[in-house]
């Protein structure tokens, strides 16, 4: 029998490049089936669309698909989980819905993935990204420093979500329902066997992007309250040192007073220390709070997001149905 491969699809917002990734999605299938016997399914997921992009996938995609519609905005990395909680292939795949991970690539992934069957995931890394140095990618390499402390699993940098695993990962990743989900930290987390590739993504054929400098900077900051502790050390460090500077200055001005008749400054330096010590302490307390807020969101235990309709090709639906008959009898 011909193992399954699940290629899972989030989605937002996408109408523009759907009729161009269903020609993608075409191509991939037959590749998939030719080179190495595979036979695919597609599992989209409406992220809460707005515009029509998936009834467009229902029209012009073909062969075996899933269409899972949220009841809203989720955010991919909750849409990621939908995908894998709909999928009980051999080897899933994750592709953007924009055109940007090419068939090519993912190919590849496969090939590499199928050739060890130790290996449970290959993942995509982005070459163009490493080769840019901007204020951006400093940052950037800055963030992944500080969430690599100290810790036993290193998150890879540039790598998102165009990768494959194998069906044990993605059990594993299924297990894991953490209710502010930070999918690159989750991946490196569960650990198994893993290889990276180098890839350079293809123009965004249409649409825009739905990463704002404000949403990647409110992501970031659920990658370290969910990844690591480093943040509050550090400002503990911090106000450590703040602590032993003023102490020692104390003593500076007790003994030039003794000694010298010195006046003590006055509120000049008064100032400065309540300022500095003030800024101290507000910045851990909304550091703090955002580690309070995640502890809450994971206490609260909702679900990680609420499927408003699933919809299916005729091809998976007989699927289904002969796989519901065999279980029976």
């Amino acid at each position: 029998m011909a193992k399954q491969l699940d290629i899972l699809v989030p989605f937002l917002n996408e109408r523009e490049s759907a009729i161009g990734f269903c020609a993608l999605a075409s191509g991939l299938a037959t590749q998939a089936r030719q080179r190495f016997g595979l036979e695919t399914r597609f599992v989209l997921i409406d992220d809460g669309s707005t515009d029509d992009g998936g009834r467009l996938y229902e029209e012009h995609l073909q062969g075996t698909w899933t269409l899972v519609t949220l009841s809203r905005n989720f955010g991919k990395e909750a849409a990621i989980l939908a995908g894998l909680d709909h999928s009980e292939a051999d080897y899933v795949l994750m592709m953007d819905a924009d055109l940007q991970h090419t068939a090519e690539v993912a190919l590849d992934m496969i090939g590499r993935i199928l050739a060890d069957p130790e290996l449970d995931m290959v993942y995509a890394v982005r070459a163009d990204r490493a080769e840019t140095q901007t204020l951006g990618r400093y940052l950037a390499n800055g963030f992944y420093w500080l969430i690599n402390m100290g810790q036993r699993y290193e998150i890879p940098a540039n790598a998102g979500d165009f990768r494959i695993m194998s069906r044990r990962f993605a059990g594993a990743m299924r297990q894991l329902r953490d209710q502010r989900r930070f999918n690159k930290g989750l991946y490196a987390w569960t650990g198994f066997r893993q290889q990276r590739i180098l890839y350079k993504p293809a123009e965004r054929q249409g649409g825009t992007s739905k990463w704002s400098k404000r949403r990647l900077i409110a992501f970031s900051l659920e990658g370290f309250t969910s990844f690591s502790v480093v943040p509050l050390r550090m400002v503990s460090l911090f106000g450590g040192a703040v602590a032993v500077l003023g102490f020692l200055y104390g003593i500076k001005i007790l003994l030039e007073v003794l000694f010298t008749g010195v006046a003590v400054p006055g509120y000049p330096s008064l100032i400065v220390a309540v300022l500095v010590l003030g800024g101290l302490n507000l910045a851990l307390t909304g550091l703090v709070g955002e580690y309070v807020w995640s502890a809450l969101s994971e206490a609260k235990n909702r679900p990680n997001y609420i499927v408003k309709s699933v919809s299916q090709s005729q091809k998976a639906a007989g699927v289904r149905q002969q796989a519901s008959r065999k279980s029976n009898g």
